[in-house]
């Protein structure tokens, strides 16, 4: 079931790195709302719902509905500061959203069919990702919520790469559109480390005990 997010903000005109302290003391986030063809919007918001909301995953790449003062306003977020040890969220960037624009986003990768794919199952690989999410290009009534990268036929040795992934319509990952290069690896099965090192450590050993026979200088 495709979720949704719901958050209530409040203009403020007291701006000011002394104001926004004191709203971080209060259980407020500062925020910044831009884009759509207006004016920035300076915003606080709850520090307790934002918090719950981004525990879960698709709050980063999902169109988010913002109540400022009762009013609903489509935008997603674009950026987010927390402090560097407290569990406290120092700021938001949230942009609006227009039906005739296309959207950049960063969308999470979600791996399925790791158990049973050949490299894993039958040649005692391990799957690597080394990607974890992808940034696209597309319209907000398109902009899926993660997209899925399916390895259940991934041999030993084999990777797969930005084209392998399939693609919801009208969206485009953005690094493909700047030609073949950037087709960068995205997961991978290979035999373990530890297994090649042990495989090689008997041929080690035997190149340095000295041949049968041989005389000592």
């Amino acid at each position: 079931m495709k979720v949704s997010f719901e958050l209530n903000a409040q203009v403020r005109h007291d701006c000011g790195k002394g104001a926004s302290r004191r709203l971080r003391r209060e259980g407020k986030v500062p925020a910044v709302m831009y884009g759509g063809g207006q004016q920035p919007m300076s915003l606080t918001l709850e520090q307790n719902a934002v918090r719950h909301s981004l525990e879960n995953e698709a709050f980063y790449s999902h169109i988010l509905t913002i109540n400022i003062d009762g009013q609903p306003v489509q935008a997603v977020l674009k950026d987010l500061q927390r402090h560097s040890y407290r569990p406290v969220l120092l700021h938001m960037d949230l942009q609006r959203i227009s039906e005739t624009e296309e959207l950049r986003m960063h969308v999470p990768l979600h791996f399925t069919g790791e158990a049973a794919a050949p490299g894993v199952k039958l040649g005692g690989g391990i799957i690597s990702h080394l990607v974890t999410d992808v940034e696209v290009i597309c319209l907000p009534k398109h902009l899926p919520e993660y997209l899925q990268v399916d390895v259940s036929n991934l041999q030993l040795n084999e990777t797969l790469h930005l084209s392998d992934i399939e693609l919801p319509e009208g969206v485009k990952i953005i690094a493909l559109t700047h030609g073949a290069e950037h087709d960068l690896p995205v997961v991978s099965v290979h035999v373990p480390r530890a297994a090649v090192e042990a495989e090689a450590a008997p041929t080690t050993e035997a190149a340095a005990t000295p041949a049968a026979g041989e005389a000592k200088q």
